[in-house]
Parts: structure tokens; C-alpha cells; sequence
């Protein structure tokens, strides 16, 4: 076996291993393989009639070692090693490799210009049922995407921008939709009558941003002193706390059993077949679909201007003050950036946005709960910034897309009932096809689906730096 030799790609340990190294790894490999799949696909227990009894599988645990042993042998032939015996090989002196503009570099700059047609076409589209899935889910679905872009660009303020790790993040998504249900259901009768309800979207929508943004400036007081794991738990606590002062202040929340409250209108027209709604005074013939297509427009709308106003701090000192807090914070406070400010000012705009999205989604849903904001949507929506790319907002696009549209792929694979044991739904899977994306995107795309970064500040040209130009997790 060759000694190690320093990698010049990704910059670790490189060698070479021969056949009995990775026999003795393939060993290993099985060897922990089994211990995970003995107690937890091996033995099964079921209760048959108030009698516990156990089952075994060990046919089924045997074929998926055996999968996960022919993957790590594939990638010891085929992937590692051959990248190792790259790494061996002598660079010829002087010889500058000059590498021409990739496809990304070709078609970036029209990306995000396509994606704006193809999302301002969407409804028309669906309007004609052109779409695979019909015209209202279809919709449905884009607005549940989009809710979860806008969410990934306000958390890509904290985590991106500023490099504050939070995990409770869907707590002023809850502020949000809360505000909105108190205040449209309890408050704006009382102080202006009942009258003023059917305009409670567009009255409650900044006031519940605002609210969320002060919550972001009470979170971020307690954890000015904290950065990484400190961080992200303090940030977890918070999310909890969020959600348990919800579930039992009953005479506030009502508790687990929600609140009923009114969804959207189109500035007092209700979406609704009789007098007085958005199809009479049209004149228009009734259809369901457009409730979806007023909803798809709002989230849209609202998504785009999440987008340019991030863009644009990220452009002015504020945004710069964030980037340097992320890379490294003394020296950022050498400079004479009030590091104080700079977070408070970043949990609070982040929080904003996560507090527009949550009056959206209680306006959509006509219902709010505590089942909606639990831990699992905070590490979803950072699960999008993370695999999109920190601080790329396409990125963002990309993987909610990937992640949230993955979903409801899942519910049309009924096909697979007929290989999976009895009662097992394929949905059941989507969790461990999003963790298994995650792993493998970790493994060979660690810095998320858009690597480049364009600077905020630049000398007469501005140049986009590659992910293989600075270390994982920097720049």
C-alpha cells in the first residue's frame, strides 16, 4: 500500500489501498452493517391478539448488507481509488491548465430569468390544465414550494449571511400565523367590528411580520455571547418553548385544538359561489381554481420581494457586516463592526420574513395549530438553505424544489405496495429518501447545489469565486 499523499483537489489525505486493505474494509463494513440491521429490520415484533411474538427477516437484513457492501466496494474501485491514483500523479512543470467557461457559467446568468417566466406562466398553465398533476394541485403544490423558498431565504439571512446556526426558526413562522388568527379572529372585531374581517390579510400580514421581527430581536439578546453548537441549541430551546407555550396557554391558543380563521380574499371579495364574491363582481362564472390562483400570485409576489430586499442588504454595509461575522468574528470586531447590532439586526430581518410567510400560510389554511410549527419544519427548512448552498439564494430554489417536490412524488408511487410488507405506505419513505439526499449531497457536493459566489464588493470586475478555490464551509 502507497504511503498518503496529499490531495490537490480536496485538499485531505489521498492513497491508493490494494486488495487486502479493502477486503479488511469490506469486512468492517458488513461487520457494523449487521449490528444496525439485526435489531432493527432482522427481529420484528407484532402484537397478534394481545400476544407479543416476533418475527424474523434475516433474508431481507442479509440483502441489504450485501447492498451496502457492493456500494462501498464500487466506490473503492471506481471512485476513491482512482481519484487517489489522480492525486499520485506528477503535475508537468510549468504546465498551467487553463480551463474554459463551464455549462453552469453558460446558462447561469438565464436561470433565474427563466424561472421567473416559467413562475408567472405557471397559472396560466394550470388555468388550461396543461400540467401533469391537474390545474388545483398542481397549484397547490407551487405554493407549498414557494412558502418554503421564501422561508429558505429568510433563514439564509441567519444562516447564510450572518453564519448564526438556528434551529428554531419555525418558532416566528408560528408568531406569524398566530398573530394572524388572534388578531383576525378575536382583536379586529372587538377594536373595529366585524366588518373590517374579510380585510384582515392585508391589515394583519406587516403587523405579523413586525411581531415576528421583535421575537427575533428577544431571541437573539440571549445568545449575542454564543456561535455554533451553543448556538443552535439555545435556538432549538427557543423553537420549543415556542411551540409548548402554543399547545398550553389554552384560553390564549385554544390549545391543541386550533383556531378556525378566515382565509384570504381578494380586498374583501371572498372566493366563494353567491352574492357579494369575487365571481359576481367579475361577472365571472364560479370556479374553485381561482381562490388557487389569487393564493399562487400572493406567495409569488411576496417570495420575489423577500428575494430582491435580501439581495439588496446583502449589498449594503449591513450585508457586509453580516459576511464578515460569518467568516470570522474578531476580526470583525477589530474592524469596529458593533457585532451586537449586526446580530440582532440579522435574527430580527430573518425572523420578518418568517413571520410573512406564517400570516400567508394561516390565510391559506383557514386553520392553525400547534402540529404545524414542530421541530421537523425547522430542520426541513434548513435542510433547503444548506443543500441549496449558504448564501445562494438559487441554491435556495433549487433544493426546496428537490426536497418539498419530493414529497408528493412519493404519494404516486403506489406501485410499490406490491414489493413492501402489508399496511407499509410509500410516503412512509420520503424522511429516509430526503436523509439519504442530505448524506449524499454532504459526501460530494458539501457546499450545496451552487458553489459559486459572486462578491458583494469588487475592484472594476467583478468574478465569481468557485467552491474549489476556498475550504468547505468558508468563503
Amino acid at each position: 500500500m502507497s504511503a498518503p499523499v496529499k490531495s490537490s483537489s480536496g485538499g485531505s489525505d489521498a492513497q491508493v489501498l490494494d486488495s487486502a486493505a479493502i477486503t479488511k474494509d469490506l469486512i468492517g463494513t458488513f461487520v457494523i452493517t449487521a449490528l444496525i440491521l439485526v435489531p432493527v429490520v432482522a427481529i420484528r415484533t407484532q402484537l397478534d391478539q394481545g400476544v407479543l411474538t416476533w418475527h424474523s427477516r434475516f433474508t431481507l437484513a442479509a440483502v441489504l448488507a450485501a447492498i451496502v457492501v457492493g456500494v462501498r466496494w464500487a466506490m473503492h474501485v471506481f471512485v476513491w481509488n482512482r481519484r487517489a491514483a489522480n492525486a499520485l500523479k506528477p503535475a508537468v512543470a510549468g504546465a498551467v491548465k487553463v480551463k474554459g467557461p463551464s455549462l453552469a457559467d453558460k446558462i447561469g446568468p438565464y436561470v433565474s430569468r427563466g424561472l421567473l417566466i416559467f413562475g408567472l406562466v405557471l397559472p396560466i398553465l394550470a388555468y388550461f390544465n396543461i400540467t401533469p398533476w391537474g390545474d388545483k394541485r398542481t397549484l397547490d403544490l407551487a405554493i407549498y414550494i414557494l412558502t418554503y423558498i421564501m422561508l429558505g431565504w429568510g433563514l439564509n439571512v441567519v444562516v447564510g449571511l450572518a453564519g448564526l446556526l438556528d434551529l428554531g426558526y419555525v418558532a416566528f413562522y408560528a408568531v406569524g400565523a398566530y398573530a394572524y388568527a388572534l388578531l383576525s379572529t378575536v382583536y379586529f372585531p372587538i377594536w373595529f367590528g366585524s366588518g373590517i374581517v374579510p380585510y384582515a390579510f392585508y391589515i394583519t400580514l406587516p403587523l405579523a411580520g413586525l411581531l415576528a421581527a421583535l421575537w427575533g430581536v428577544i431571541l437573539g439578546f440571549p445568545v449575542l455571547r454564543l456561535r455554533g453548537d451553543y448556538l443552535a441549541i439555545v435556538t432549538l430551546a427557543f423553537g420549543e418553548m415556542i411551540r409548548l407555550v402554543l399547545i398550553n396557554w389554552f384560553s390564549f391558543t385554544q390549545g391543541p385544538q386550533g383556531i378556525n380563521v378566515p382565509k384570504a380574499t381578494f380586498f374583501g371579495l371572498p372566493f366563494k359561489d353567491g352574492p357579494g364574491s369575487f365571481a359576481e363582481f367579475f361577472h365571472i362564472t364560479y370556479d374553485r381554481i381561482h381562490f388557487y390562483i389569487f393564493l399562487y400570485y400572493v406567495i409569488l409576489a411576496m417570495a420575489l420581494i423577500t428575494y430582491f430586499v435580501t439581495k439588496r442588504l446583502r449589498r449594503l454595509p449591513i450585508g457586509r457586516a453580516w459576511e464578515a461575522l460569518r467568516e470570522d468574528e474578531i476580526a470583525c470586531r477589530s474592524l469596529g463592526i458593533n457585532t451586537t447590532n449586526t446580530k440582532l439586526t440579522a435574527f430580527a430581518i430573518g425572523a420578518m420574513f418568517g413571520g410573512f410567510a406564517g400570516s400567508f400560510f394561516a390565510a391559506r389554511q383557514g386553520f392553525v395549530s400547534p402540529e404545524s410549527f414542530v421541530y421537523i419544519e425547522s430542520a426541513l427548512i434548513l435542510a433547503i438553505v444548506v443543500l441549496g448552498g449558504l448564501g445562494s439564494q438559487i441554491g435556495i430554489v433549487f433544493s426546496a424544489t428537490a426536497i418539498m417536490g419530493s414529497f408528493e412524488v412519493f404519494r404516486e408511487m403506489n406501485w410499490l405496495k406490491a414489493v413492501l410488507p402489508a399496511g407499509t405506505e410509500p410516503i412512509q419513505f420520503r424522511m429516509l429518501a430526503v436523509g439519504l439526499a442530505m448524506v449524499l449531497m454532504m459526501r460530494f457536493r458539501p457546499r450545496g447545489f451552487v458553489t459559486k459566489r459572486e462578491p458583494t464588493v469588487f475592484l472594476k470586475e467583478k468574478k465569481a469565486v468557485s467552491g474549489d478555490l476556498v475550504a468547505e464551509g468558508h468563503g
